[in-house]
């Protein structure tokens, strides 16, 4: 039996244990809450034409990948409005191509960071603490990080600590978690959006929002990595960081689901990074890593939601970044189109089943275009030449529900998907490809 198959085997027996253990009161807001997840991605990528590799392409031979990460969730209540979580993280992986050779890769669940052998660390510990701002009161559903109960509608959010900004920011329904939608890295979030992490996704620093039934504001400042997609992170957050508003609304149209929603992101890091018009002007092959200084990077992400019934909707979003200088903490892509949606297998019989199709077209910058063309190498790109074309990215996925079973902490649910993604002109190179990639996927979750 393959080990990454044997640890999800052992650690979601473990998890199943844990959620025994956990026995909340009944009909009260829990005071603490323990929760888990496990998720195993295998990936097969046939072989594809390709005239010529670099250092950085994604190779033309056919490849087998796979990631594994297992999550517990930790939360206490400690006074009133405020909860603290823990999530330490258990994650393994080898990555198609060492993680390289596109702006959309594979593979959500996977950083530079993973290996063939396991590496425990610390995720999330943050503090949330809410305040009442008026209104009437409605009730959250206890989850993963979120202990749930009774708030105002209108509320002050503040959430300090070591968190992900993909958990407070851009709250798509139908195209954010690799674990349960989209494989691909292009549907978590805004492709542009440069978001201040380390090399796993995950940050420190302060996030607060203000939200009515309506509307809902929010910023953050949080810390950038020391290096480009590093794991160690800056912490001279007064100088350099990665800064963040986001504002999102119900809009006027109203569907028979619910009111479409909408949501405009800017963002500006301010980090120590090599310019690509400043490589390319000191002649030869252009490095930025020759060229760094303290500079800013923005950029900016709009959205649109809507909602056809329960757990199913449409999504656009469109993002663009300066282009200028390279990229920091997510992946290359200097503006993004992209245009989905989510159903249920209900018609089928399957109401728990969810289903996904999604496509998205990413761009470079002509300073970018010229540093790659010139055989300079990003940190996921570098095929040592460039025939241009925009890189698109189409993927359609299905996810079977399976059976749970119940434990005194609630059900411990299971489910199996399968996904195909099409890659035209990966990593912006029309020489190349086109690439088929291929997913199953397990997650089991309490």
């Amino acid at each position: 039996m393959p080990k990454p198959f044997f640890r999800h085997i052992v650690t979601g027996g473990v998890l199943s244990a844990l959620a025994c253990a956990a026995e909340p009161v009944p009909d009260e807001p829990p005071a603490y809450a323990l929760h888990g997840q496990t998720t195993l991605i295998r990936q097969l990528k046939p072989a594809f034409q390709a005239p010529y590799t670099g250092t950085n392409s994604l190779v033309p031979q056919r490849e087998y990948s796979y990631s594994f990460t297992a999550t517990l969730g930790l939360g206490m209540r400690l006074w009133e409005g405020a909860q603290v979580h823990l999530n330490p993280e258990l994650v393994q992986g080898v990555p198609l191509s060492r993680l390289t050779g596109a702006g959309g890769l594979s593979n959500g669940e996977l950083a530079r960071t993973s290996g063939p052998d396991p590496t425990l660390y610390r995720a999330r510990l943050f503090l949330l603490q809410r305040f009442n701002a008026g209104g009437e009161t409605e009730v959250l559903d206890a989850e993963f990080n979120e202990l749930g109960g009774a708030v105002a509608s209108r509320r002050w959010t503040m959430v300090v600590g070591n968190f992900s900004l993909l958990d407070f920011f851009d709250s798509n329904p139908y195209a954010k978690d690799p674990r349960s939608q989209f494989f691909n890295w292009a549907f978590m979030s805004h492709g542009a959006w440069d978001y201040a992490a380390d090399a796993r996704g995950y940050t420190n620093g302060v996030m607060l929002e203000y939200r009515t039934p309506v509307w809902a504001l929010r910023a953050a400042r949080t810390m950038l990595p020391i290096e480009s997609n590093g794991l160690k992170l800056d912490t001279a957050l007064g100088a350099r960081y990665g800064e963040q508003v986001e504002f999102e609304t119900d809009l006027p149209l109203r569907l028979p689901a619910g009111p479409v929603r909408g949501s405009a992101l800017w963002f500006n890091n301010r980090a120590i990074t090599g310019n690509y018009g400043e490589a390319l002007a000191r002649g030869g092959t252009p490095d930025v890593g020759q060229v760094r200084r303290l500079q800013n990077k923005t950029g900016w992400g709009w959205s649109l939601v809507a909602p056809l019934g329960e757990d199913s909707g449409l999504f656009l979003r469109s993002s663009r970044n300066d282009g200028q200088s390279e990229t920091y903490a997510f992946t290359e892509i200097d503006r993004q189109f992209s245009v989905g949606g989510q159903g249920t297998g209900a018609r089928w019989g399957r109401a728990a089943d969810r289903w996904g199709a999604a496509l998205a077209v990413h761009g470079l910058s002509s300073t970018h275009r010229a540093y790659l063309a010139a055989g300079g190498q990003g940190f996921f790109l570098g095929d040592g030449q460039l025939n241009y074309a925009p890189e698109r990215v189409l993927e359609v996925w299905y996810r079977w529900a399976l059976p749970g079973w119940n434990t005194r902490a609630g059900q411990v649910q299971s489910a199996l998907s399968a996904g195909w993604q099409h890659l035209q002109n990966p990593g912006y190179n029309q020489d190349r490809g086109p690439v088929q990639v291929y997913s199953l996927r397990w997650h089991s979750e309490f």
